[in-house]
C-alpha cells in the first residue's frame, strides 16, 4: 500500500510539471504572437566594457545605478552568463553567434586568430540577419571589429575608435568617415556622445521608418581604462572607498547574498596575481601609491590607500554616469511611445581587469585624478571587488572574468518581473535569441558559402521558465587560459597550469579544486575541450 501511494505522488508529481511546463510554452506562445502578425519588437542592446559582475546595484554595488536598477526590477536578471574573457572576441561572439575562434577572431591552439583576424564569408554580423525581416540597425560605441559598420548593415553609426580618451578623442567617425579630433577643454565626454548618437538615431527612425523596428546596439566604452569621468561624477563618491577593497567586497558579498544571485563561499585574495601583463616602467611611471597585487588593505602604505580609493572613486562614477546616460535613452524610447515593445539587453563584455598601463597621452601625476592629463587604470585590488565573488580577472577564464551581468527588460514580451534565472547562457546565444523572437532563422547559405551550424541557443525561453537550456557544454580559450562548463561541472586551466575541476553548483568561486577526488570526470571534460577544439579549427578552415 505504501509503495503504491508513493507511485501516486510521484506521478501527480509527474502529471504536475507536465502542465507547468504546458502553461508555461502556452504563454511563450502568447507573447511570441507578433511573429504572426509581423510586429515583432524593438532591439536595444546595451554592452559596457570591462564592467564586472558586481558593479551594478541590482547585482551587489553600493554604486548609484538607479535605471539599470530599475530594468532589473521589472525584468530579469540572468545569474550565470558568460561571455568570452576579452573586448574583441566578446563583440565578435555577440554579433556572430559563433565563439570567436570559429570565425577567426581568436586564436586556437594551431591556428592563429585575434584583434586582426577576419571573419569568413559565412559569417555576418546580426543586421544582415535582421535586415530581410524589415529591421533597421544602428550603432554607437567601440566596434572593435573586422570590417565598417555600413559593410556589415549598420545604417547609421558613431564609432569610437580612440579607446584612450574620453574628452577629446583624437580617431571616431559617423557612418565610416573619420571626424575631426576634439579639442582638448570642451564639454565632450565619449559616454555622452555615444548616448546622444543613438537617441538621435532612434528619434530618425520612428520619423522615417514609424512601422518598422529598429536594432539599436550601444557599446559604452566605460568603465574601461583610462579611468577619466567628469569631476561632478567623481565628487559624488569623494571619500566613499577609503575604507577599502576588502571592506567594500564583503559588503557587496552580503548583498549578493541577500539578493540570491550566487551561492558557495566569497572567493580568497592570491596576493601573487597581478596585472596579466608586466608594464615595470608604467607602474613607476604612476607613482609610489600604485599597487599591482591583491593585497590586503591593511598591508597598504598611507599614500597607497589613498590612491588606491581615488581610483575606485573614478571608477565608480563612470559607471555612475553610463546609467545616467542609459536613462536618457530609455526616457526617449518612453517619449516616441516605443519603450514597452522593445527588448532591451544589458551585458558586459568581460569582468573588471587588473590591468595596469599607461597610454595615449601619458600620466601627469600633478593632475587631478580622472581629468584628462590623468591615465589609470583599476588595478587588481579593485578588480577583484568588481569580479565578486569570484577569482580572477578580465583575460582568464575563471569565473571573474568570464561571469558578468545580463538584465532582460521587455514589457510587452517578459511577464515577470524582478526575478533571476539561473541557466548558464552566454554572448554566443544573442543572435539567435533575437532571431527567434524576430521571426528569422540564419540561412544555410551566405555569399555562396555553406553556413557551418552555430553553438549559440535562444535564451527566449527562460523569459518564462527556469528550464535548463539544450546545450552540452560551454567553451573558452583565451591566451592560453582554457575552460569547458557542462552542466554545473567546469573544468579550467591557466596558461600553462595544469587543470582544475568546479563543482559551480555549490562553488561559483572556484574555491575548491575536484580533480584529484574525479580523475575520470576531469579528464572526460579534458577530452571534449581539446575535440570541441579541433572541430572549430576544421570549420574554420572550410
Amino acid at each position: 500500500m505504501k509503495n503504491t501511494s508513493c507511485r501516486c505522488l510521484h506521478q501527480s508529481r509527474v502529471w504536475i510539471r507536465l502542465i507547468l511546463r504546458c502553461i508555461a510554452c502556452l504563454v511563450m506562445v502568447i507573447n511570441l504572437a507578433w511573429t504572426a502578425t509581423g510586429s515583432p519588437p524593438n532591439f536595444l542592446v546595451i554592452m559596457a566594457d570591462d564592467l564586472g559582475y558586481s558593479d551594478l546595484g541590482c547585482y551587489g554595488s553600493e554604486i548609484e545605478t538607479p535605471n539599470l536598477d530599475s530594468l532589473a526590477a521589472q525584468g530579469l536578471r540572468f545569474t550565470q552568463f558568460y561571455n568570452t574573457a576579452r573586448c574583441w572576441p566578446s563583440r565578435a561572439a555577440l554579433l556572430t553567434g559563433y565563439y570567436a575562434q570559429q570565425v577567426g577572431r581568436d586564436q586556437l591552439p594551431n591556428r592563429a586568430g585575434g584583434a586582426q583576424g577576419s571573419r569568413p564569408r559565412w559569417a555576418p554580423l546580426l543586421p544582415q540577419f535582421l535586415k530581410p525581416l524589415g529591421y533597421h540597425s544602428y550603432l554607437s560605441g567601440k566596434w572593435h571589429i573586422d570590417g565598417t559598420p555600413s559593410q556589415e548593415g549598420f545604417e547609421r553609426s558613431y564609432v569610437l575608435n580612440d579607446h584612450d580618451r574620453y574628452f577629446h578623442p583624437k580617431n571616431h567617425s559617423q557612418d565610416d568617415q573619420r571626424l575631426d579630433p576634439i579639442q582638448p577643454d570642451t564639454e565632450f565626454y565619449t559616454t555622452t556622445r555615444i548616448a546622444s548618437h543613438a537617441i538621435e538615431c532612434i528619434i530618425q527612425h520612428v520619423e522615417q521608418s514609424p512601422d518598422k523596428p529598429f536594432f539599436q546596439y550601444i557599446a559604452f566604452t566605460a568603465p574601461h581604462f583610462p579611468l577619466h569621468a567628469p569631476q561632478v561624477d567623481i565628487a559624488k563618491y569623494k571619500g566613499r572607498y577609503r575604507q577599502g577593497w576588502d571592506v567594500t567586497r564583503q559588503a557587496r558579498w552580503k548583498k549578493m547574498q541577500e539578493l540570491g544571485l550566487v551561492a558557495g563561499t566569497l572567493s580568497k585574495s592570491e596576493p601573487t596575481v597581478g596585472p596579466p601583463y608586466d608594464n615595470p616602467k608604467d607602474i613607476k611611471t604612476l607613482g609610489p601609491g600604485e599597487v599591482n597585487k591583491e593585497l590586503d588593505w591593511d598591508q597598504l602604505t598611507i599614500e597607497q590607500q589613498e590612491f588606491q580609493a581615488s581610483k575606485m572613486e573614478i571608477h565608480a562614477a563612470m559607471i555612475d554616469r553610463m546609467d545616467q546616460e542609459i536613462g536618457r535613452v530609455l526616457q526617449t524610447l518612453r517619449d516616441l511611445n516605443r519603450f514597452e515593445d522593445t527588448l532591451i539587453l544589458f551585458l558586459s563584455d568581460n569582468g573588471t581587469t587588473a590591468e595596469i598601463m599607461v597610454r595615449g597621452d601619458g600620466h601627469d601625476p600633478k593632475s587631478a585624478p580622472g581629468s584628462a592629463a590623468s591615465f589609470l587604470c583599476l588595478g587588481p585590488g579593485w578588480s577583484k571587488v568588481g569580479n565578486t565573488p569570484f577569482r580572477r580577472h578580465k583575460t582568464w577564464v575563471h569565473e571573474g572574468g568570464i561571469s558578468t551581468p545580463l538584465i532582460a527588460h521587455w514589457p510587452k514580451g517578459i511577464a515577470h518581473h524582478g526575478e533571476l534565472r539561473h541557466q548558464p547562457a552566454h554572448v554566443i546565444d544573442i543572435v539567435p535569441t533575437l532571431l527567434a523572437i524576430a521571426g528569422g532563422q540564419r540561412p544555410s547559405q551566405w555569399e555562396g558559402a555553406k553556413v557551418p551550424p552555430a553553438p549559440g541557443v535562444s535564451i527566449a525561453p527562460a523569459f518564462e521558465a527556469q528550464e535548463p537550456l539544450p546545450r552540452k557544454s560551454l567553451w573558452w580559450l583565451h591566451e592560453g587560459n582554457r575552460a569547458l562548463r557542462q552542466g554545473d561541472w567546469k573544468v579550467v586551466a591557466a596558461k600553462g597550469k595544469p587543470w582544475e575541476l568546479y563543482d559551480l553548483a555549490n562553488d561559483r568561486s572556484e574555491s575548491f579544486d575536484l580533480a584529484a577526488k574525479h580523475p575520470n570526470r576531469l579528464q572526460e571534460m579534458v577530452t571534449e575541450w581539446e575535440t570541441l577544439a579541433t572541430e572549430m579549427g576544421k570549420q574554420l578552415g572550410q
